[in-house]
């Protein structure tokens, strides 16, 4: 008789989305995962991207998958919050700003195509319009605008994983902080072997392991999927500084490469107690292949001439940011060779797994748990769950 009818292992966003949602429809879940360490730059283990404090939440969207994930999601805010009595979400809304040309041009065509398709509340604002809503940027005079003003803003991703994880538990998931070094088909089921030595087994298991997906003995085979780093900058405000930036939504400035894109934060207090606006961008460190490598990474402040990039990048685009003190940091996001999350059975057909964010997936997450849930309860996804796009790649 096994442990468990089901185990989730990796108690990140995903992870953490789906044992909410098995835990709806059944007893006998359990999530395995190891809580964020207090001390991250002498902390030799895994960790999450999700240790942070704020992540754009949007449905506007240049591809249609991602666009009804976030509105899936975006959808069930409210439930999560007040069922785990944890807020999360703010609803600062969401700006989208380019010259709609190249890259930049075509996301904006098939986002303003997602906002007929879902209903999606997005004001279209001239240069003029533009610059008048939001004068805390100094934006190019050929930059229109796209504004959701409602159901976006950011999340508290480490509030959110504590609110799915809350009510998970009420609800009787058993959690399990050890992390899983090695899963195996049993014929009978699964076991999972800990790092302290703990066998635990089930009917079935997903991983939801994020960049650290096969950097373990997790999987039958390996996903195809690039565990990447990127790098953060954050500029420390005071009271005053705080004050120029009142109102200030979400942003992302789009390019007509990916390379310049960038995003912004607003104003968020941080668990020191100071007050952050963070940039980051879409230029890549590398591949990590090895836990030691994404460790190390972890322990590292990003790429010096990412941080010098992202912080001229932030000066030209808000002016006022000029003389703050700078800090940065990093993250690891995880790219699938389809560009969706994989959401499938292995080569197990006792074993699935739950991964691939993409770093888009933050806001999305509660419906990818969701999806991963009902794979384990129904066997299969139907195509209105996205079956078609959102099958895992083996190596």
């Amino acid at each position: 008789m096994p442990d468990f009818k089901y185990i989730v292992v990796g108690a990140g966003m995903m992870g953490a989305a789906a044992a909410r949602h098995l835990s709806i429809a059944t007893d006998g879940v359990a999530l395995i995962g190891p809580a964020e360490p207090l001390d991250r730059k002498n902390h030799n283990g895994v960790f999450s991207s999700h240790y942070d404090e704020a992540r754009i939440t949007r449905g506007f969207d240049g591809d249609p998958v991602w666009a009804e994930l976030a509105k899936r999601s975006i959808g069930r805010y409210a439930q999560i919050e007040a069922e785990s009595g944890i807020r999360f979400y703010h609803g600062a809304g969401c700006l989208f700003t380019g010259n709609g040309k190249g890259l930049g041009g075509d996301y904006v065509s098939g986002a303003m195509a997602a906002r007929d398709r879902l209903g999606l509340e997005v004001e279209v604002l001239d240069s003029a319009k533009l610059g008048q809503r939001f004068p805390m940027f100094d934006l190019p005079d050929d930059h229109d605008g796209w504004f959701e003003p409602r159901n976006a803003g950011y999340v508290n991703p480490r509030a959110l994983v504590k609110a799915q994880v809350a009510i998970a538990k009420a609800q009787g998931t058993k959690l399990i902080r050890e992390t899983a070094m090695r899963i195996h088909d049993t014929g009978s089921g699964v076991e999972v072997v800990t790092d302290g030595g703990q066998r635990y087994t089930a009917e079935k298991v997903i991983v939801a392991a994020g960049g650290f997906t096969n950097m373990a003995d997790l999987l039958p085979s390996k996903v195809d999927m690039a565990a990447t780093g990127r790098t953060i900058a954050f500029f420390e405000l005071d009271d005053e500084k705080q004050r120029s930036f009142d109102g200030m939504p979400s942003t992302i400035v789009l390019a007509e490469n990916a390379d310049d894109i960038v995003y912004i934060l607003p104003p968020v207090r941080y668990p020191d107690g100071k007050v952050y606006l963070k940039i980051g961008g879409e230029s890549e460190k590398g591949r990590l292949e090895t836990l030691d490598e994404a460790v190390a990474w972890f322990h590292s402040d990003g790429t010096a001439g990412e941080v010098d990039f992202l912080v001229k990048r932030a000066i030209e685009l808000m002016p006022e940011l000029a003389g703050c003190p700078v800090r940065s940091g990093s993250c690891v996001a995880s790219i699938t060779r389809t560009g969706y999350p994989y959401i499938g059975y292995t080569q197990s057909s006792n074993i699935a797994v739950l991964t691939g964010g993409n770093f888009v997936s933050a806001k999305s997450s509660d419906e990818i748990g969701r999806l991963g849930a009902v794979l384990l309860l129904d066997g299969q996804l139907v195509e209105e769950d996205f079956a078609g796009q959102v099958g895992p790649v083996f190596v």
